[in-house]
Formats: structure tokens, sequence, C-alpha cells
């Protein structure tokens, strides 16, 4: 038998439908907010909320005073009704809670400066379950605490050329520790000292400047971190991690650079997103570009920044070599994705293998983490110095005349006919030590003259 059912009988149909989903919804368990988890750095608070399920929610921010406000559907939460405190870094005075239009939930997080806000979901993991994060930025010109510590501008650039940026990657951070150690070293921490020791060594650097990525305990996206290199401007983007493996006795540092694979599905992501990013090849946006330029001109970048990648790698590698082991003794390729930006030569450094217990030892000593720095700017150096970025101070050095070593010769007479300083003389030629070759070529600094 063939039932016929009228337009009519269909929408009651369709509206009983709707009614009764309703009915369940109204009826379902309500979403538990089970904790809070927080960091912050000078520029971004991030708010974790531990959920019980996933939530339907509202995000905007009033002023006079500062506030942002986070309605839920259908939530409650333990601390409801009353103010909670948290160490905030300045940013925020607390948070408060109530119940809204019965069974729902509006939270209160009065700010004590100017902010914006986002917000998204994360769904569970092998850590954590269900969770709301909401990351609250300074505002252009927002005051407060927070902002009261935020560190001091960089001095202007030196009168006849910029510094060389280099951008330091602290791999992992806040909730991610990243690898641990059998005596439980946490990799977020070695990490983050080593980078802070290479960061004092690249700022004492005449030329160079050093922008550290994160600068604290807390987590940062991986396109964030590209994002954050983009923004400064970097020459180079240093990546700084340590390596974790099943087998104890893996041991030994690594260099890498972008594999072929990582680079194509890179390309495909951009030239997917043209039309709505805003980041930049080459200073020349893709989103005006028709496919075929836009392949071009991505390509052609990329090739560019792939090169120097793998060749500031090795030099790296090199230094590297002379203070730790090698796990392999060539400069690896893989497709790590803060690897990814196709504008700036960007490299990872895998200090050495925090799950082997010798060099867990040596990741928390000073005088090793002190070594690894030294080393890696010595690889940076070296790359600088013979391909120097146009309009840098180190271009400008490149510009003095050349003179061909003669027998007899040393750095402290050469420097002498030349009125420069001896040590100017080594860092503009990467040399070490005194020891020269007759017919070898040194370059004399022009703007460093006595």
């Amino acid at each position: 038998m063939i039932l016929r059912m009228t337009k009519g009988g269909a929408s009651r149909v369709f509206a009983a439908a709707c009614l009764a989903l309703l009915a369940c919804a109204a009826w379902a368990e309500p979403v538990q907010i089970q904790g809070v988890r927080l960091w912050h750095s000078a520029e971004k608070l991030r708010l974790v909320f531990d959920l019980s399920s996933p939530v339907r929610h509202n995000l905007f921010r009033l002023s006079a005073p500062e506030r942002v406000v986070l309605d839920l559907s259908n939530a409650r939460v333990d601390w409801a009704r009353r103010p909670m405190a948290v160490a905030s870094g300045g940013w925020l005075k607390q948070i408060r809670s109530a119940p809204r239009n019965g069974r729902d939930l509006r939270l209160v997080l009065d700010m004590n400066r100017s902010v914006t806000a986002s917000s998204f979901i994360l769904k569970p993991d092998r850590r954590y379950g269900h969770r709301l994060v909401v990351d609250l930025v300074a505002a252009s010109g927002g005051g407060g605490a927070a902002a009261g510590r935020a560190k001091p501008a960089h001095p202007p650039a030196p009168r006849r050329g910029r510094d060389v940026v280099i951008a330091i990657d602290a791999g992992h951070g806040g909730e991610d520790p990243g690898a641990i150690g059998q005596n439980r070293t946490r990799e977020k921490d070695v990490v983050l000292a080593i980078a802070r020791r290479l960061e004092a060594l690249v700022n004492r650097e005449p030329g160079m400047r050093a922008v550290m990525i994160r600068d604290g305990d807390y987590y940062l996206g991986l396109r964030d971190r590209i994002r954050r290199a983009r923004e400064h401007k970097a020459d180079l983007f240093v990546s700084i991690h340590a390596d974790s493996f099943k087998n104890r006795r893996a041991r030994g540092s690594s260099v890498f650079t972008l594999s072929e694979h990582g680079a194509s599905s890179e390309a495909a992501r951009w030239l997917a997103e043209r039309e709505n990013a805003a980041d930049l090849i080459g200073g020349v946006s893709l989103d005006d570009k028709d496919e075929v330029l836009a392949s071009v001109l991505l390509d052609l970048s990329q090739t560019a920044t792939i090169e120097a990648s793998n060749m500031v790698a090795a030099t790296v590698l090199e230094q590297l070599g002379k203070v730790n082991r090698l796990h392999k003794d060539h400069v690896e390729q893989a497709g790590f994705a803060v690897l990814k930006s196709p504008d700036i030569p960007s490299i990872l450094v895998e200090t050495a293998f925090i799950s082997n217990p010798v060099e867990e030892r040596k990741l928390n000593s000073a005088r090793h983490q002190r070594r690894l720095a030294g080393a890696i700017l010595g690889g940076i150096r070296s790359y600088f110095m013979k391909y120097p970025p146009p309009g840098t101070t180190l271009a400008l050095r490149s510009e003095g005349k050349k003179y061909v070593i003669q027998p007899g010769d040393t750095i402290s007479t050469i420097a002498r006919r030349h009125r420069v300083r001896v040590e100017e003389l080594r860092r503009s030629n990467g040399l070490r030590g005194d020891l020269l070759k007759a017919g070898e070529v040194l370059l004399i600094p022009a703007t460093l003259g006595g």
C-alpha cells in the first residue's frame, strides 16, 4: 500500500519532529565546567575551560569597565555565585558567574586592561576532554599591569642599515610539556632555557637582533609561531627542541628543514586560501593573482627560502658537531608545520635526545646549554656573514674591499694596515682564531674603520 502525504501533512510531521528534538534538548544533561587553566605572556592571556561535553557559546566584550562576557547554553559551574580570583599576570581581576535564562550560564571576566577576544572549541585528545579556549590579546594602546611589564622596545636600527632579525622559537610550552625524560625533565623547560641563552648571544652580536617567539611557559599554535616571526619581519626562524625515542640509547643533535612533500602541501594550502588570506609572499599578495601566476610566485619564493634554509642548517649542524654528538651527519627534511613559512628561511634544531639519560643530564647543565646556544649562533653567524640580507648592517659591511692574504701576514698586521679592529675583522670573516692561509681572501669591513 502506498501512502501519499499532502503538503500540509508533511509540514505538520516536520513541525512535530522539531518539537520532539527540542524537547530532548531541553532535558539534555547540562554541560559542566570542570575547571579552568590559563597561561599568559606580555601580549596574550589564554584561558582553557575543561568541559564535560561540547557547548554552544557566545563571546563579546564590554567597556567602562573592561569586561569579556561568555554565555554558555545549558551549562553550569561549581563555583557559581561567587567570584573566582585568578593569578593571570595582572590581566584579570576575577571571573564571575551567574545563571541565565533558567538553564544557561553567563561568565564575566573582569579585566585590568582593554583586550580583543576570540574563542574556539577543542575536541578530546589523549590528555584532555572537551575544552573551550578563550584568547585575550592586548588591544593597541591598552594599559594595565601586564602592559606595564611588557618588555621595552628594541633600540632603533643602526643609522646605515637594519639589524638581521633572528626569530627564536622554544618548542611546546604551557599545557604541552613536549617530551619528558627519565628524570622528569620537561622538553618545554630546557628548550626555553637554551632559547634564552641564544637570545642573549644574538643580541650581543653587532648587526643582529633576536625576537623570542615564546618567552614564558605558555603554548602557542604552530601557525601562530610563524605569524609572529612574520610580524617581526624575521630573516631566519629557528625552532629549538629536544628529541625523544623509545630506544633510550638514541642520542645526538639533528637539524631539520622543510621536506619536498611538506612544501608541496603548504603550497596547495596557500593557493587554496589565497582569496581569504592576508599573508604575503615576498611582499606580494596572492589574493588578486590568477591561479598560474600565484603558483609561479609561490614556487619562486619557496624555492629560494628552502635553499637558504638548507644552507644555514648545514652551517648550524657543523657547529653543533663540535659540541655534541650528531644523530646524523647531514641535514634532514621533514614536514614540521613551523618550517612551512614560504618567505622566511626556517630550521628546526633537535638539540639532543631527552629520552637518553646521559643527554637528559647534559640538557639540564647550564654549561652545556651555553655550548649548544653558542654552536647555533656560530652557524647563524657564518651563514649571514656570507649571505647578508640587503639593507642590513651586515650587507653594508660586505661592501668593503677584499684583501688576498700574503705569506707572513697576521690578523693583527692586516687589521692595523687597514685601520680596523681585530675583533671586527674576525667577525666579518667568521674567523675563530688567528690562523690565516696565504692566498685566501679576507673581507675588510668598510663601515667599522678605526
